[in-house]
């Protein structure tokens, strides 16, 4: 089946997205290593600030895998973030308080969207189209990001009312019940190949937001759709 076919169906069998908010909506590699550049400086580190925040999240996602994995109660996204934080900072040999960790954690509320999101956003709202946010983040830190990102997404939903961290089949299923449409009728959309994976097992279209134009992997789960960009997306989902 060719791209454009694949296009058409979901255009005509999908009724909203449910977007990745941190590395898809928000540009959170490119935000957090602004952010961490001058506070790194200051600490005399002369390590690279990129690495530090791939670190940074490769030591949170992991975490929140263990946590979801544990199953014995949900941890907070902020908490699992400041044990990330400061597990680099010692990895790294930098000096801390946890006041400074708080900052560090507390820049993630305030990145900015990818410059190709918001219009895209906007043509398909304008053609009915449905648009939420599925996130790992606490509820209050999707709230407060809402105005830094500044489009008004039908909802905004934390996985904390599911309990467990995507890619936990329950995080979706919590999507699709206070969407209140069929999982069918659903397109989740991520930069992250695990939050896809996640989704399609779970039963909704996926669409894959190949920004870095890598490989998706091998899985039974592959994506109804690669783009590049929200504008590719945008194009696919209007039509126009």
């Amino acid at each position: 089946m060719t791209t454009m076919e694949r296009s058409e169906i979901l255009r005509r069998e999908v009724r909203a997205l449910i977007f990745d908010q941190y590395g898809t909506i928000v540009d959170m590699q490119g935000g957090l290593t602004e952010a961490v550049t001058p506070f790194l400086i200051s600490k005399g580190w002369d390590g690279r600030p990129h690495q530090f925040v791939t670190w940074w999240r490769r030591t949170h996602f992991e975490n929140s895998m263990i946590d979801a994995l544990c199953a014995r109660g949900h941890t907070p996204y902020r908490e699992i973030g400041h044990r990330a934080v400061s597990h680099v900072m010692d990895r790294a040999g930098i000096s801390y308080s946890l006041d400074e960790v708080a900052w560090l954690v507390g820049r993630i509320v305030e990145l900015k969207p990818f410059p190709d999101v918001i219009g895209a956003l906007e043509r398909m709202k304008a053609a009915g189209l449905g648009l939420h946010i599925l996130s790992n983040g606490d509820p209050d830190m999707l709230e407060a990001a809402a105005p830094h990102i500044g489009f008004p997404f039908d909802s905004r939903i934390s996985v904390a009312a599911a309990g467990c961290f995507k890619p936990a089949w329950q995080a979706y299923a919590k999507a699709e019940e206070l969407v209140g449409l069929d999982r069918s009728s659903l397109l989740f959309v991520a930069n992250h190949a695990f939050d896809c994976i996640g989704a399609k097992s779970y039963g909704m279209r996926t669409v894959f937001i190949d920004r870095r134009r890598r490989p998706f992997g091998e899985t039974p789960h592959q994506p109804d759709l690669i783009v590049k960009d929200f504008s590719e997306l945008a194009e696919a989902m209007t039509g126009s």
